[in-house]
């Protein structure tokens, strides 16, 4: 009976051990850093023990200290500061912090996490929580530490174990006034290309909406795009410059094309339109082709067009002689020309009953000194798209010939006035 109890009390004890170490975070800490010591660089030994140790710690409540010790390699307290540093027996040096600046290394640390995270599929909320309180510390972090934080994070946003929105941490006022968001963004956006090309990169960035707010991560005096474009190529992603120029054009004309479509309704002067776009123009760097492609667009729109085909080339035709002085203001380049010749064509083939409309449209921003005979040539000849190719090709085809013998009669006449 004795032995018997003395059993049971033995079981007992070792019962209340299990709990104390499940429950009490002092002695969760104290495993892991054990356990990790003994594995030291070992990652896949560092991984076994992750997932042994996992059926007797309690991860789920303690979650947060255990993403604290495999990155900074102690508990943190609020802030960042390391609750144990003046005890070397309650940290580690093989952590992520402890790690080389190296890609590589960084990304076998994060294969770890990966691991961790399959075996324990709990811990995935948990773990994102944590990456995003560890850049809301970085200040606490030196500026080796901030590098590997932003390469393990880069990593794991290109594989996929985080989404794009725990960056949004890095829009903190603390953070962007002393500069550090843009240097560590920096520093995650290079990681993650080296995963992964650009286009993944900002793929992500709009599928979170963080596409619309990458100036946040400068000091508002700081938040344009010149300034954006200047610290990014220097930095070596030009790419994302690029993108940003093309996102920042894109909201851009949006809001002129609906600004556009309310001056229309409005049927506001021609005069005043032209000022306003022009303003627009010079104010966003926008190029003349994209301002003729918006008014295209937007003159068509105006109107409810009839659904009978023999009287809606007669309504466009009037509808589009009001507007030709502003199209031909935006239509002084060859390339412009192009742009809206191949507008017309969309259109034209796009609205079944306007196919038979499209030569005589042509003509009549011919005759109105919209379109000019060297940029009607040069889409019969190569610049024309696809859309209804042949019976726009047919269509203009007397036209066409009508202009180019205009034009040898005019070289002949100037021959011989030679």
């Amino acid at each position: 009976m004795l032995k018997i109890g003395g059993d049971l009390c033995d079981w007992n004890a070792i019962s209340c051990a299990d709990e104390k170490e499940k429950f009490e975070p002092t002695v969760f800490r104290d495993t892991i850093i054990q356990g990790l010591n003994e594995a030291g660089n070992d990652l896949e030994a560092v991984s076994k023990f992750l997932d042994v140790t996992g059926s007797r710690l309690d991860y789920r409540r303690y979650a947060d200290t255990l993403f604290d010790i495999l990155i900074a390699g102690s508990m943190l307290a609020p802030g960042g500061t390391r609750i144990d540093d003046g005890d070397r027996t309650k940290v580690t040096e093989y952590c992520v912090f402890g790690a080389t600046e190296d890609q590589q290394i960084i990304r076998n640390y994060a294969q770890v996490f990966n691991k961790l995270i399959r075996r324990y599929k709990y811990l995935e909320k948990a773990f994102e929580d944590s990456i995003k309180k560890l850049l809301l510390f970085l200040k606490a972090f030196s500026a080796s530490e901030q590098t590997k934080l932003a390469t393990l994070t880069g990593i794991l946003l290109a594989n996929g174990s985080l989404p794009s929105t725990i960056l949004t941490s890095l829009f903190s006022d603390n953070l962007v006034k002393e500069g550090i968001s843009a240097s560590f963004a920096v520093k995650v956006f290079k990681a993650w290309m080296a995963e992964k090309d650009a286009n993944a990169v900002t793929s992500s960035l709009k599928k979170s909406n963080l596409d619309k707010r990458l100036l946040e991560l400068f000091p508002a005096n700081k938040q344009n795009f010149e300034h954006f474009a200047t610290y990014f190529t220097n930095a070596g992603l030009k790419e994302l410059s690029d993108f940003l120029r093309v996102q920042q054009s894109l909201g851009t004309r949006k809001e002129l094309q609906k600004e556009l479509k309310e001056k229309l309704s409005q049927e506001c002067p021609i005069r005043e339109i032209v000022l306003y776009l022009k303003d627009e123009m010079k104010r966003n760097d926008l190029p003349e082709q994209a301002v003729i492609g918006l008014l295209w667009t937007c003159v068509m729109n105006a109107v409810e067009w009839n659904k009978k085909e023999e009287l809606v080339t007669e309504q466009a035709l009037k509808h589009l002689k009001q507007y030709a002085p502003l199209l031909a203001v935006f239509s002084t380049q060859g390339q412009s020309e192009l742009t809206l010749l191949q507008k017309i064509q969309e259109y034209c083939y796009d609205n079944i009953h306007f196919m038979k409309a499209f030569q005589k449209i042509i003509v009549l921003f011919y005759k109105a000194d919209v379109l000019s005979e060297e940029a009607i040539l040069k889409w019969y000849k190569e610049a024309h798209v696809p859309k209804g190719r042949s019976m726009f090709l047919e269509q203009m085809k007397k036209f066409v010939e009508w202009l180019q013998n205009a034009e040898e009669e005019s070289e002949s006449a100037e021959g011989e006035d030679d």
